[in-house]
């Protein structure tokens, strides 16, 4: 009877472990969360269509006038940038950094001025080499602008450290531009 005894308790035993190895898997869940978060994302990409404008400062010192016009296409995205010294039609690219910062980049502007990283000046030993260093500097081409929410966000212009300035007509350091 002891052995009766061992084989039901062993039998037990396999029941209760099989039984615990069979519970539903939650990859189910994890799909779906996958697919609520690409959908989400695509969301924000066609949203990003649209007509994008300066405000008025509450100071009025600063004319700034400008807008974007994003429009998605068969290829991709393309703007029309008016400013009251330009206006600019071309691509804009949209995507997403690593630290999860959505971009846009208006391909084919050139910043209106650039000296470049001025910390590396102290390594040349002279004036002369200096000025011929930030003359081979090339101009920058290519506006990029943070997009949250309805607002681009362009850093018009550098500091003393990294010297630039991509729209001149506007004297403001970060240029939003509200969606109408």
């Amino acid at each position: 009877m002891h052995s009766t005894s061992k084989i039901v308790y062993v039998l037990f035993l396999g029941l209760l472990i099989s039984a615990c190895n069979n519970k539903p898997k939650p990859a189910v869940e994890k799909d779906a969360s996958k697919s609520k978060i690409l959908l989400q994302t695509n969301t924000d990409e066609e949203s990003i269509e649209g007509l994008y404008e300066t405000h008025p400062e509450s100071d009025n010192s600063d004319e700034c006038n400008i807008s974007v016009e994003i429009k998605k296409g068969k290829s991709g995205y393309t703007y029309f940038l008016k400013t009251k010294l330009r206006k600019i039609k071309g691509i804009a690219n949209f995507f997403t950094n690593e630290s999860g910062e959505k971009i846009i980049v208006l391909e084919g502007i050139q910043w209106d001025e650039y000296e470049g990283d001025i910390s590396r000046e102290e390594e040349n030993d002279s004036i002369a080499d200096s000025e011929a260093n930030s003359q081979q500097l090339e101009i920058p081409v290519g506006i990029g602008a943070s997009y949250t929410k309805d607002t681009l966000t362009i850093q018009n212009y550098g500091n003393a450290m990294n010297s630039y300035t991509k729209l001149s007509e506007c004297g403001r350091k970060y240029i939003q531009l509200i969606k109408k």
